[in-house]
């Protein structure tokens, strides 16, 4: 008897994207299967982030269709509240509450989404705390942290939520580089715990070590998809050759740089 093979975590399928004449989407396919780390990589403008956007419906598809855990968010009578709650986002900027501690910042969702009693929800963001290296500044406001600080605290506020897939907006695009490898460092623990992640990214180290498939994208379109190493390493198209060449030369110019 054949086992059957299980769904995948997200599926994109014939995905669509307008903002008014500009079509920023134009027939995207992509699946995420669990446990499973993918890196959408490309140009500025490519479409990276609406197409992260859509899976979360933070942006409404034109067309096609994108299932998350299963459900269609793309249907009108999708509860995307209920999705979301088992869906973590990490934006460029870290979006936390600056009224707000470190830990009502890691307790505020847990308490009024999931209903968690108080002590739980300490008990668990404390924990998410600790995991990303901030145990003792739960207690800080969030303007006592450095940027990479509060993008940690940002990543221990959505895991405080359970989540079964977690989204990466270019996390490390708004750090001074010698606060990335901080954050890039939690990422690749929650991907070496199984964590299903699906990271928009500039990181071409990051994408070729801890990416289980590297997704280039270009003018709204699929250029080029495959194992991490095969198209950071020695990628197929001409296209992401260049793209490549220019991101990890900063020396070399190309004339649409």
């Amino acid at each position: 008897m054949t086992t059957p093979t299980p769904a995948p975590v997200v599926r994109v399928e014939g995905l669509r994207k307008s903002f008014g004449d500009n079509e920023v989407l134009r027939g995207i396919d992509l699946h995420i299967d669990a446990g499973e780390v993918v890196c959408l990589v490309g140009p500025s403008g490519s479409g990276k982030s609406t197409l992260l956007r859509c899976v979360n419906l933070l942006e409404q598809p034109t067309g096609g269709r994108v299932e998350v855990l299963g459900v269609d968010v793309t249907d009108p009578d999708v509860d995307i509240d209920r999705v979301r709650t088992h869906v973590g986002m990490v934006f460029q900027q870290f979006n936390l509450f600056t009224h707000r501690t470190v830990l009502e910042n890691c307790t505020m969702a847990q308490r009024s989404v999931l209903r968690r009693p108080r002590a739980q929800a300490e008990e668990v963001a404390r924990a998410n705390l600790a995991r990303v290296g901030l145990a003792d500044r739960a207690d800080a406001m969030p303007g006592q942290l450095s940027g990479g600080q509060q993008q940690r605290a940002a990543i221990a506020r959505a895991l405080s939520m359970d989540p079964q897939l977690m989204l990466f907006d270019e996390p490390t695009s708004a750090l001074d580089p010698e606060l990335v490898g901080d954050v890039l460092g939690v990422m690749r623990d929650l991907a070496d715990a199984g964590m299903t992640m699906l990271v928009v990214t500039h990181e071409m180290a990051f994408a070729r070590e801890v990416g289980d498939r590297v997704v280039f994208m270009d003018g709204g379109v699929v250029v080029e998809e495959g194992p991490a190493d095969q198209v950071v390493g020695a990628p197929r198209e001409a296209r992401t050759r260049e793209f490549l060449q220019r991101v990890l030369d900063p020396t070399h110019r190309h004339p649409d740089a």
